[in-house]
């Protein structure tokens, strides 16, 4: 789900970068622009691989989380292994230390009695003192140990703390990409019933409005707005607009790109329209001239574009897929500067 949105981010990112830096154009810079909208999706493809990292990232910090957080089991078993094994030895050190004395009792009994004896009692007591030394040195070390263990369970503590620091702060920034971007979902499927609901009248009559890669498209065929070869809306596609201007008006944070398309027959007019690139961005313009009578809309949101015949959604040489192919598209995208904040602070 995450990965899927983030590629909904990256094309809207593409888009966005393409609306700030597309103006009306002649047909002599369309390589231009073209070079700078490769360059922005370029940078795209690299926040992406960013985002892939971040994702590697994060699983690897929640292997590294599970190792940790064993090792830290193991060692609380291990302390509660030698806390046990010192208690024993205490308690052996304190048997031993009774009997050592009970000896050196009886050896003071049997002083006087037969050399013999006396030397068992020597070799009795000699052996005690040494089984209690090791006993007590045994102690020592298991209280190096569990001093070690202890300082090795306070050191993973802080590395696993710190990895679940770090692995909150990922997973924060994460929720806050996805808020922003199912709220960018929101604000989509909102627009489209709303143009969808303002151009009701309008369908059946070459007028479609969908949703491709998080924005909306308004498609317009040539019959609703121009006559053959000419680029002034007739009456029926000047009320398509205006309905459709009030819908920007009431959307602020929308922005617009008009792209004219025709359709591969070379154009065969005179005057100031010399070939389809001609054609499609006058068209445009035009459209987005009555966009700005009717609404009171911020002429920074809107840009006019001219694709000629060369994206074509029909490719067959047929009658059919040459009108399919002469139309008009009206994209909404709405404004993704928050996501840019967080891509570019991450």
């Amino acid at each position: 789900m995450k990965m899927n949105s983030f590629n909904t981010l990256l094309t809207l990112a593409v888009a966005a970068a393409v609306l700030f830096t597309i103006s009306c154009v002649p047909a002599r810079q369309y390589e231009d622009l073209k070079a700078l909208r490769q360059q922005c999706e370029e940078e795209l493809s690299s926040q992406k691989t960013e985002n892939i990292r971040l994702n590697s990232d994060n699983n690897e910090l929640s292997e590294r989380l599970n190792i940790l957080t064993r090792q830290v089991e193991g060692l609380r078993n291990d302390t509660a292994i030698i806390g046990q094994t010192q208690r024993r030895l205490q308690s052996n050190y304190d048997r031993l230390n009774s009997t050592y004395n009970l000896l050196l009792e009886k050896n003071r009994e049997l002083l006087e009695g037969s050399t013999s004896e006396t030397q068992k009692i020597l070799r009795e007591l000699q052996a005690t003192q040494e089984n209690l030394q090791r006993k007590e040195d045994d102690l020592i070390k298991a209280e190096a140990e569990m001093l070690a263990k202890k300082q090795d369970l306070e050191a993973l503590s802080a590395k696993l703390n710190a990895a679940m620091e770090e692995m909150k702060e990922k997973e924060e920034k994460m929720t806050e990409l996805q808020n922003i971007l199912d709220s960018q979902d929101k604000t989509v499927n909102a627009l489209r019933e709303s143009v969808s609901s303002a151009l009701l009248g309008f369908e059946g009559e070459g007028l479609s409005v969908d949703i491709k890669n998080g924005k909306v498209y308004v498609s317009l065929e040539e019959t609703l707005l121009f006559a053959s070869g000419r680029f002034d809306v007739d009456a029926r596609g000047v009320a398509a607009l205006k309905e459709l201007a009030k819908v920007l008006e009431r959307n602020p944070d929308i922005n617009v790109l008009i792209e004219g398309h025709t359709d591969n027959v070379p154009y065969r007019g005179t005057g100031q329209i010399r070939d389809n690139w001609d054609l499609s961005v006058m068209r445009a313009t035009a459209i987005v001239k009555i966009l700005l009578q009717h609404g009171d809309i911020d002429p920074t949101r809107l840009t006019a574009a001219g694709r000629g015949e060369y994206m074509p959604v029909d490719e067959a040489d047929t009658r059919e897929a040459r009108a399919r192919n002469r139309r008009t598209e009206i994209i909404l995208t709405p404004k993704l500067d928050k996501l840019f904040q967080i891509i570019e602070t991450n």
